[in-house]
């Protein structure tokens, strides 16, 4: 594959170099409920946020936005917007992780521009990471290289390298992370029945491989009906996170109403994601 460099931004929830909480975080609520893939999830504007080439197979217009009760009371809070260009796709999000009580804050922005001939896509972004902890405050930014290949509403395959560059004010470095993708719809998605499966490899800077395995199922009918998600992952170092995240959604024709959980060995006992996607 073809590999495009973009520049992308990180955040960190403790203002550490490794170890940043949002790495690992779900591009979208759909990604979150498939044990977070997203380097192959194609069609969603939240794909700026994991692989800015998936936006490729937008056809005209995509918004999607989420919120999160994170881990001792933060949360995280997210909007994407995505659409067509002729050959370009053009996208932007913006994501905030806030610990509460004024102790940190994340705000990211992002705006995408990808390429596509044929089945192919190349994408790049520009994002930009303002970050306040206590009463300091640092600046960030990183390089990310992303394609997808999408055949039709079948197959699609994605592959992207984060945090290239990824310094901070103050000599911190945001660690690399490589993933790769397939993701195969074994029936048609316009058609009653849903039936999908995705399928990523992520390799960390300095942490082992991971392997993530989602799948997701459902019924619709003239565009309302019901799916429900499941995804199972790694960790490539210790967490205690749940290794199974579930999720399901609402299909209204055009909007989707999408729910993700995952379990925590914590007080907090998990966390719950809600997100909406509208693709007119």
């Amino acid at each position: 594959m073809t590999i495009l460099l973009d520049v992308v931004v990180v955040t960190s929830l403790t203002a550490q170099a490794d170890g940043s909480p949002v790495v690992l975080l779900p591009a979208s609520t759909r990604s979150a409920g498939l044990g977070g893939a997203g380097a192959a999830l194609v069609g969603d504007a939240g794909a700026v946020f994991a692989n800015p080439a998936g936006i490729a197979t937008i056809r005209h217009l995509s918004v999607e936005g989420s919120y999160e009760r994170y881990l001792a009371g933060s949360t995280l809070s997210s909007a994407a917007l995505a659409f067509r260009l002729g050959r370009l796709n053009w996208g932007a999000g913006v994501a905030a992780l806030d610990s509460g009580a004024g102790s940190a804050t994340d705000m990211l922005g992002v705006s995408s521009l990808v390429f596509r001939t044929g089945v192919i896509a190349l994408g790049g972004s520009g994002k930009y990471l303002r970050q306040e902890v206590g009463g300091s405050s640092a600046d960030a930014w990183a390089g990310d290289a992303g394609v997808a290949i999408a055949v039709f509403d079948i197959m699609a395959v994605g592959a992207s390298v984060q945090n290239i560059g990824g310094d901070k004010s103050g000599g911190a470095r945001l660690p690399h992370r490589t993933r790769a993708g397939f993701t195969m719809n074994y029936v048609d998605p316009q058609g009653t029945f849903r039936l999908l499966t995705t399928l990523e490899g992520q390799w960390p800077e300095g942490h082992a491989a991971v392997l993530v395995a989602g799948l997701e199922a459902g019924v619709v009918a003239r565009g309302v009906g019901i799916v429900a998600r499941v995804g199972a992952t790694g960790h490539s170092a210790p967490s205690d996170a749940s290794p199974t995240t579930v999720g399901g959604g609402v299909e209204l024709g055009r909007l989707h109403v999408d729910y993700a959980y995952q379990g925590y060995d914590t007080p907090d006992g998990g966390r719950h994601r809600f997100g909406v996607r509208w693709t007119p």
